[in-house]
């Protein structure tokens, strides 16, 4: 994620489906400048001064006129920590995208997946297990997990290994002070002391690590992805799976915009069926951030139904999706067989309307996910990994504490510790880290 930090973002906050109320979002040093022309104020912005700010507005869009509310962070107390707007208005996607489209023609572009997020870390409002935990809220699947994520985000988890960390940080001066003086025969710390700390700082390591691995116990939900040309039958061929009607169905190509998803049981196990919109060519506009999160789905996707339409012959974009999804992730179906009079194909025929084909796609994904190896998320991998390497290393320096193998053993043990804790906690994190946690954002967190 290479953008310039300082441009005005913007992308819609609220989810994918309709509902009562929806959120356009923006930050950036120029955010007001992006919405100036298009809003009606009933607040001048001069009355808004330093600090956060409500104003009732009207909205022009399209020729027409729509009431809404808008919040304005004039400084660093956003969530970004720079000036920030968020539009509340009626929950209807096209009027969204059509204030995100006004907000990129007046300076702003579409905010890349964890974008506003990454903008937080990086500003300091949040670490990185907290970062993480904003995910962790966003795709949590039950109350449990929900309010697992929710006291990692209050800093369940890394506030107490950020305290561990600063007291080994202490802990090492201490160390270091003596090795520096080792000829003046003064002691820093004593043996008893060093191993209680370093015991104290194991035993918070181990409990942290003990929570990731609760947290993780439960299988996550298999993502098996439909993806395919616009209007070739994706959403209906999602409805006739899912059994009812979860996703818009129409003839205009292009309806879905944004990734449905539904969780159902298939094959015994829980899996969660997402419908994206269909691959074409957009330029820009709200089309392409859709365009966009649909390659997302696909791209994570533990099972790619590439569906072809039975009426034409494929094309060659169709083709190269097909060819280009891994050969054991993978399902060939072929949509509307019904208007069709063919007997042989590769994929597997179906028809929503007839139901024909059906059964038989739901038990060819059961097979394929049977077949898959067994997978866990790279994020919270790589906490568990760190969490352990530091216990290790905490362990071997008490042994050496208390063996006596001299303190110059212990500081080797403890920055490592210190180096793995760092990770954690996000004081240590390059750039290819914090590219696989943004990247799976959604656009607009």
């Amino acid at each position: 994620m290479s953008a310039a930090l300082e441009d005005a973002i913007v992308a819609i906050g609220s989810g994918a489906n309709g509902a009562l109320r929806g959120v356009v979002r923006i930050s950036g040093d120029n955010a007001f400048d992006c919405v100036r022309t298009w809003i009606e104020l009933q607040d001048p912005p001069a009355a808004f001064g330093s600090a956060a700010a409500l104003s009732a507005a009207t909205a022009i869009i399209a020729d027409r006129r729509l009431a809404c509310d808008l919040y304005y962070w004039p400084n660093q107390r956003s969530y970004t920590r720079q000036p920030s707007i968020e539009i509340h208005t009626i929950g209807s996607r096209p009027l969204l995208e059509e204030m995100v489209a006004a907000a990129c023609r007046h300076g702003a572009r579409m905010a890349e997946p964890g974008e506003f997020t990454l903008r937080a870390f990086l500003a300091g409002r949040l670490d990185l297990t907290q970062a993480e935990a904003v995910l962790g809220v966003i795709d949590a699947e039950g109350d449990a997990r929900l309010k697992q994520s929710l006291a990692q985000l209050a800093g369940g988890l890394s506030t107490p290994l950020a305290d561990a960390r600063t007291k080994l940080l202490e802990l090492l001066a201490h160390l270091e002070a003596g090795l520096d003086f080792v000829e003046e025969d003064i002691e820093f710390i004593s043996t008893e002391a060093l191993c209680g700390q370093l015991q104290e700082a194991r035993d918070c390591v181990d409990h942290a690590l003990a929570q990731l691995t609760d947290r993780d116990a439960g299988d996550e939900m298999i993502r098996v992805v439909f993806c395919g040309a616009p209007n070739v039958g994706k959403s209906s061929l999602f409805n006739a799976i899912v059994g009812e009607e979860a996703a818009i169905v129409a003839d205009l190509a292009g309806t879905t915009r944004d990734a449905l998803v539904c969780s159902v049981t298939i094959g015994g196990r829980q899996i969660a069926l997402i419908d994206t919109a269909g691959q074409e060519e957009v330029v820009a506009g709200p089309l392409q951030s859709a365009q966009r999160l649909g390659s997302q789905q696909i791209e994570r996707a533990d099972l790619r139904i590439v569906c072809w339409d039975a009426t034409r012959e494929p094309t060659a974009a169709e083709k190269n999706l097909w060819e280009r999804s891994p050969a054991d992730r993978r399902l060939l179906v072929y949509t509307k067989w019904d208007l069709t009079t063919g007997s042989s194909v590769l994929g597997v025929p179906t028809s929503s309307t007839t139901g024909e084909g059906i059964d038989r796609l739901r038990r060819l994904i059961g097979e394929k996910l049977a077949e898959l190896p067994e997978t866990e998320d790279a994020t919270a991998a790589r906490c568990r990994a760190s969490l352990g390497q530091a216990s290790g290393s905490l362990s071997a320096a008490l042994t050496a504490a208390d063996s006596g193998l001299g303190e110059e053993l212990v500081a080797v043990e403890i920055r490592m510790a210190l180096a793995e804790l760092g990770r954690v906690v996000g004081a240590i994190a390059t750039d290819d880290i914090l590219d696989v946690i943004f990247s799976r954002f959604c656009i607009g967190k």
